[in-house]
């Protein structure tokens, strides 16, 4: 019998509380345009809690990417090394450079860049790996930072899903030379539907990184007195986020701890219900490798085929619970064959991403559609 006088969403933004009258602040200060307080309170909150050398905030994840291929000086002919399985931010900002995509299979366990393709696809013209942690785990960055060093790359870790988990001990997105995370409305923390941050890792991209940021300007040092006018020096682009993006965003940074927790929790009891009767049901669960701290960004599990998941989530949106898949495989989009090349052979991308399917989590679930989640859940794989 079908379960009545529910509506569950995907997702749901964070709210923690403080969102509201810290924007009505910003906006009593007069000061929207980007760099007020708020933003300097969460870039302070970054470097202090992930040990990054220099936060800037920009106006999104995608941004951040932008900036960081600006910055590591991408140029027509050099090639990045990106998994396919991903967003297509990931690859587009740096063939908004004049890069070439050189795609790498994943790993089946966690979905990350398989850690072992990735020197065969490197070439005298490869300038950057950009590992993405997907789902919140960290890829296996030791060995990635290994083959940077040895073939003098950059690391450009796309953390979007990342803030909050960290491998060995480490913050993801601060153990390559550049990181970024997002605050789109999706992720577990959000600057009110858009945003994002640059983390800088490595001392000589410090400076020039504010320099990009501000459309090309010594306007930060101006402000900071340490040159008496600011003027054009160098490229850029307009990447800073308003302080209204800031000022929700640092209510959510003062809750990051309890939303963590939050999202934990139900991130735990979706693992214990279900390694219940995943062997029966023939569903694989998430991996969380040991050297991994994982966020709870997402909850996913993964059927023999793409005919069961689509079978699944239609009969859970009949339910009113609402269950999504993700990615395509960029290699096999029309702009991913044009401006790349999947390196080797496809053996896990196109097959795993067409098993995977994503349910709810957000921080603001109750306890009561968490219960009809997994009373749903149950029923529709019997």
């Amino acid at each position: 019998m079908k379960i009545q006088n529910h509506n569950i969403p995907f997702n749901k933004p964070s709210v923690t509380g403080n969102e509201v009258v810290y924007i009505k602040n910003a906006i009593n200060e007069n000061k929207l345009s980007g760099d007020g307080p708020y933003a300097k309170k969460c870039e302070a909150w970054f470097e202090e809690h992930t040990g990054t050398l220099k936060a800037l905030l920009t106006p999104s994840c995608t941004h951040a990417l932008e900036l960081a291929a600006i910055l590591i000086d991408i140029k027509p002919g050099d090639e990045v090394i990106v998994p396919s399985y991903t967003f297509v931010s990931t690859a587009n900002a740096f063939v908004l450079r004049g890069a070439k995509i050189v795609f790498v299979d994943i790993r089946p366990d966690t979905m990350n860049i398989d850690e072992t393709k990735i020197e065969g696809a490197i070439t005298d013209k490869t300038k950057a790996i950009v590992p993405v942690h997907y789902a919140g785990v960290a890829c296996e960055m030791d060995v990635i930072m290994e083959l940077a060093t040895k073939y003098n790359l950059v690391v450009v870790e796309d953390a979007a899903q990342g803030m909050m988990a960290t491998y060995k001990g480490k913050a993801l997105g601060t153990i390559g030379h550049i990181g970024t995370y997002s605050f789109h409305e999706t992720k577990n923390y959000t600057s009110g539907g858009e945003g994002g941050v640059l983390l800088i890792n490595d001392e000589q991209y410090k400076a020039r990184a504010e320099v990009l940021r501000e459309k090309g300007t010594n306007r930060s040092q101006f402000f900071r007195g340490m040159v008496d006018k600011y003027t054009w020096v160098d490229i850029g682009s307009s990447m800073l986020p308003s302080e209204i993006q800031a000022a929700y965003l640092y209510a959510q940074l003062e809750q990051a701890e309890k939303i963590n927790e939050k999202r934990l929790s139900i991130w735990n009891l979706y693992f214990q219900n279900l390694n219940e009767i995943s062997d029966t049901f023939k569903i694989v669960l998430p991996t969380i490798p040991k050297e991994c701290k994982h966020n709870a960004h997402m909850f996913y599990i993964k059927f023999d085929s793409m005919t069961q998941r689509q079978n699944f989530i239609q009969n859970m949106k009949q339910e009113n619970v609402m269950c999504v898949f993700h990615y395509i495989p960029l290699h096999s989009s029309p702009a991913g064959k044009n401006l790349g090349e999947f390196h080797g052979i496809d053996n896990s991308t196109t097959i795993e991403s067409e098993k995977l399917v994503r349910l709810p989590i957000y921080y603001n679930m109750s306890d009561e559609e968490l219960a009809t989640i997994l009373r749903v859940l149950l029923k529709v794989l019997v």
